[in-house]
């Protein structure tokens, strides 16, 4: 995933349309703010009185009162630090949920490619890391940052009130902090974007290592793993560790010349009360007002160091809104006949894939698939089947050619209502985390539990869901992992039963099962198969006997078509394959 040739510090403004519904608490917080940062000054007034009016005059009464109006100042000052506290930091997590919960809906919308170019792992480290980057630039530094500007322009107008002679050498440290937050300020970014890369990136590898435990521990690749992800650990750490010391470098230098200053007002300003040219109350405050302001200007060179880190989590977040899907609805889609009768029409049909731009995978496909015909597509490894369910499914477009449901190209189709009229049960079946139930429910959230009961019974799955220790509420894990891979597979058959498809696709279903498995998926099949425009992906002998048609695709291209007893009569390829890839079932 590219990157930004630059970054930009405006780039954060972009995330102001984020904030925009929450105007009200906005407000409060800037009040609050302001409220909070008027009480830290307030406190310099206040020891300028209790020193001059209470201990330098010897009179009680002023000492008593001159510590209440203190005391109310410091009350003032905690109600609204702990106000500003609980509205910025709603502020920031709120930012934090709205900008995931449009980061992931948008990512929904981008086709597969998008997911395998990038990498799942990658991406999913930009949604949770990155946006809590930004939920404490927001809900805590920014206001940090407005806090500390506002003590630091207060207490320089105090400081000249009180003595001007002393406010300018205050000023002439300030900008000794400054240029320095400039020059590391650029360098931090920089670390930091290629710092949050890293993480993506050790993020990423261990999850596909978790992901495979199975393959890992089988193949007895633990200590190469410990050994690839201890190097990646290491990479990242030696950029982490650039980074910090380029922040703690900006954060000393500030800190240094701002009390250097301090130091050097002291000195001035005991020999200015010594002369008398100034109260010991009026030292106290511009020395209070001196240190707020090297505070402030330490504090905002700290906050400058979280920016740049924000800057460079802002620019990999924007990226992934920034990307345009390639699959996406016409601006006026047009209607399917209704009903649905699953007619399929492939009309010169030419496609590679985008990472793979010279090797077509299917190539001037010219096809006719009838409403409820049961189709099996053979071929060796590479031949094209799986391209052309991708392709019926909208996960790619055609290079060239037209693909047709209906009469209508699929292409003038909305894909989420094109979808909406398929099923897909792969090789490979996908459960997600939740229970038996709510796996078969989400090939059609809006079924009720009959007919989620119905489906899983047309599946073959009742026998083994009764067994489960809490029936369909079984928590199943990640993936389905507590159950075999024929329970798994007949799950994502009744999945696909509740969605009702016109149009059936099975990519090898059952290749990678066991007999008994088989037998029962195999009888799921039938079921769904029935009635419906069915693609069969087939190694199964019994499976390709069955169907209507058998299509032989070879190197992309479809080589011949016809019934079982035909191909092998008429077809040498076909013959190798029933002879060397068909099962008997």
């Amino acid at each position: 995933m590219s990157s930004s040739p630059k970054s930009d510090p405006r780039i954060l403004l972009r995330l102001a349309g984020f904030l925009a519904p929450y105007k009200l608490q906005l407000l409060l917080a800037g009040i609050a703010l302001v409220v909070a940062a008027s009480g830290v000054l307030l406190l310099g007034q206040g020891l300028r009185l209790v020193v001059d009016r209470g201990f330098a005059s010897g009179d009680p009464h002023w000492l008593n009162l001159a510590l209440i109006g203190t005391l109310g100042v410091v009350t003032l000052l905690a109600v609204a630090s702990a106000c500003r506290f609980y509205l910025v930091s709603w502020i920031g997590e709120r930012l934090a949920a709205d900008l995931r919960h449009q980061v992931f809906n948008h990512l929904l919308s981008l086709e597969p490619e998008y997911f395998f170019r990038n990498g799942a792992g990658e991406i999913q480290s930009r949604l949770t890391a990155d946006t809590s980057v930004l939920q404490s630039l927001f809900g805590s530094s920014l206001s940090m940052a407005l806090r500390n500007l506002l003590s630091l322009t207060g207490a320089v107008i105090l400081l000249l009130i009180t003595s001007p002679w002393l406010t300018l050498m205050v000023l002439l440290g300030i900008p000794l902090a400054v240029v320095p937050v400039l020059w590391f300020g650029r360098r931090v970014r920089r670390l930091s974007r290629s710092s949050q890369d890293q993480v993506a990136a050790l993020g990423s590898y261990a999850g596909e290592a978790l992901k495979g435990i199975e393959t890992v521990q089988s193949c007895s690749h633990e200590t190469e793993d410990r050994r690839l992800y201890g190097e990646r650990v290491e990479e990242a750490f030696v950029v982490a560790r650039a980074r910090i010391f380029q922040r703690a470098l900006l954060t000393g230098f500030a800190l240094l010349v701002a009390f250097t200053a301090v130091g050097i007002i002291l000195w001035q300003g005991g020999h200015d009360v010594l002369s008398g040219r100034m109260s010991h109350g009026e030292l106290i405050s511009f020395v209070f007002y001196a240190l707020v302001a090297a505070g402030a200007v330490a504090a905002l060179a700290e906050v400058a160091g979280e920016v740049q880190r924000a800057i460079g989590a802002a620019e990999r977040l924007l990226e992934l809104l920034a990307a345009k899907p390639r699959i996406a609805a016409p601006a006026l889609p047009q209607a399917l006949p209704q009903p649905v009768q699953g007619k399929l029409t492939f009309r010169q049909v030419t496609f590679a894939y985008p990472s793979r731009p010279e090797q077509a995978a299917l190539s001037e496909l010219n096809l006719d698939i009838r409403s409820g015909e049961r189709v099996a597509l053979v071929g060796p490894s590479g031949a094209g089947k799986s391209s052309l369910l991708k392709l019926l499914l909208r996960f790619y477009d055609p290079d060239a050619g037209q693909i047709l449901l209906d009469g209508v190209p699929l292409q003038q189709l909305d894909p989420i209502e094109l979808r909406r009229c398929m099923a897909l049960v792969a090789q490979e079946p996908v459960l997600f985390t939740g229970t038996a139930e709510e796996n078969i429910r989400y090939g059609c959230p809006g079924a009720d539990d009959q007919a989620v009961l119905n489906a899983a019974r047309e599946a073959q799955a009742m026998d083994f869901i009764e067994r489960l220790p809490q029936g369909m509420q079984t928590w199943l894990g990640p993936g389905g992992v507590q159950l075999s891979g024929g329970q798994r597979q007949r799950l994502a058959i009744a999945r696909a039963l509740l969605r009702d498809p016109r149009v059936l696709l099975l990519d090898e279903a059952t290749s990678a099962l066991d007999a008994a498995s088989e037998a029962l998926v195999q009888q799921a099949l039938d079921r769904l198969m029935l009635g419906r425009t069915s693609l069969v992906i087939a190694h199964r002998l019994a499976t390709v006997i069955s169907a209507d048609r058998i299509l032989l695709l070879d190197q992309g291209r479809l080589i011949a078509s016809g019934t079982h007893a035909e191909l092998l009569e008429s077809s040498p390829l076909y013959r190798q394959l029933a002879k060397l890839q068909f099962r008997d079932g």
